[in-house]
Order: C-alpha cells, then sequence, then structure tokens
C-alpha cells in the first residue's frame, strides 16, 4: 500500500478513536431492550419520564412510610412488605381493596378522607402511580401506536400539585397533619416529599407540551415535505 493511501487511512481510523474517546457515559444509560425496535424516540422518552416519575414516587413513598409508621402497620408486617405488596399490586392492576378499588384522583381523595381507615401512604401511591400510567397512554411501557395523552399529562401534573399541598395543609380532628411530610425545623430539614413531587410535575407538564407539539409539528412537517418535495427540483435549475 502506497503513502499516499496510508495517510487518509491513519486520518479515518484516528478521528474514529477520537470519536470514541469523546462518547461520555452518563450512567444511567440502559442496554437495549427487544421492546425497543417498536419505540420511536418519542415512546423511548415518554417511557424514561415515566420510569423516572415511578422511581420519584417510590422515594416519596419511603420518606412517608419513615415519618408515618402507623400507616404500614395498618395492614403489613414491615415497611418493606407494605412496599412490595403496594407495588405488586399497581403493576399487575390488582385493585386495592381497603381504598375500594380506587384509582387515580379517587385513590387520592381516599387518602385525604378524615373517615379513611387504611394507609394513607399506600392510597397516595396507587393514585399517583395510576395517573402516571393513564398519563403515558395507559401503558406501562409505550410503543409506536401509544402515545402521551396531553390532557391527561397535565391534569396529573396539577394533581400532584394538589397533592403536595394536601400534604401540608390537610389536618385531622386533633389539628395534626394527617400525614407528616416535609420538615424545616431546628430537628433538621427533609424536603424529600417535595423534592421528588417537583420533579413530577416538571417532567408531567414536559410530556404534555412535547406531546402538544408533537401534533402540531406533524402539520407543518406534512407541508414543508410536500413543499420541498414540489419546488426542490425547479429550485435546483435556477443558477447560484
Amino acid at each position: 500500500m502506497s503513502a499516499a493511501w496510508n495517510l487518509p487511512l491513519v486520518l479515518m481510523l484516528a478521528l474514529g478513536l477520537a470519536g470514541c474517546g469523546a462518547t461520555r457515559s452518563t450512567q444511567r444509560a440502559e442496554p437495549y431492550g427487544n421492546g425497543e425496535w417498536l419505540q420511536s424516540g418519542a415512546n423511548r422518552i415518554a417511557n424514561l419520564a415515566l420510569r423516572d416519575n415511578l422511581e420519584s414516587v417510590r422515594r416519596v413513598q419511603l420518606s412517608l412510610y419513615k415519618r408515618n409508621p402507623r400507616e404500614w402497620r395498618k395492614w403489613a408486617a414491615s415497611r418493606d412488605e407494605a412496599i412490595s405488596r403496594v407495588w405488586s399490586d399497581v403493576m399487575q392492576g390488582v385493585p386495592m381493596a381497603q381504598i375500594g378499588g380506587a384509582v387515580g384522583i379517587g385513590a387520592i381523595r381516599a387518602a385525604f378522607d378524615p373517615a379513611f381507615a387504611g394507609d394513607r401512604v399506600a392510597a397516595l401511591v396507587v393514585g399517583w402511580a395510576t395517573m402516571l400510567k393513564q398519563a403515558n397512554g395507559d401503558t406501562w411501557s409505550q410503543t409506536m401506536i401509544d402515545g402521551v395523552d396531553a390532557e391527561n399529562a397535565f391534569r396529573a401534573a396539577r394533581n400532584v400539585e394538589i397533592s403536595a399541598w394536601l400534604l401540608y395543609a390537610r389536618r385531622d380532628e386533633k389539628a395534626q397533619p394527617m400525614l407528616l411530610s416535609t420538615e424545616v425545623s431546628d430537628q433538621g430539614r427533609n424536603l424529600v416529599v417535595d423534592r421528588e413531587l417537583s420533579k413530577m410535575v416538571a417532567r408531567l407538564d414536559l410530556m404534555a407540551a412535547q406531546a402538544d407539539e408533537k401534533y402540531r409539528r406533524a402539520a407543518l412537517d406534512f407541508s414543508q415535505n410536500f413543499l420541498m418535495g414540489s419546488v426542490a427540483p425547479f429550485l435546483q435549475l435556477v443558477p447560484h
């Protein structure tokens, strides 16, 4: 092989190695799954947002159980058992008997009902998780035949905001908070609930905006493609 051919080859190899070295892992990437071949980029982003929102719900649940152990003691032998049972029912779509099978906003209302005798934290988790699923096109994992429901995502965001306010404002007959959540005092600061619920609201609002933009752009993209397909061949004939 001549020197004239060696130089381009060396340059290509060097650029390739530089490109590989420039790649940085976020330590959040997941290996490809079989189901991803049925997902568009928008589906993948929606599924990642749902994953992160469900993780936020888990963090809030753990924080609330730590500060309100009486709740999980109403029906489980340990906090871990209560968490496991709640998520097993949620992911399998099993109605929770203690809230009468309520989901979404109905489960959240039950959590703050003074007459409710069940696990208020579990009711909140069921309410939030099922709202998130509904906003995600009523599925835990979108494919190209699914999509985010912009209206449901927007409503879910507002319901999460209301939940955060109710956690602070709703009191029992002794004027005590129904659930201890956020704490800023001389004893310390516990902002897990506020922080995670705020993240959920932000993600849901972003997904609602993206869903609205998706349909808006679809019409514009169609018009642009039609126009360029019709006019572009003639524009190429015009001397520059």
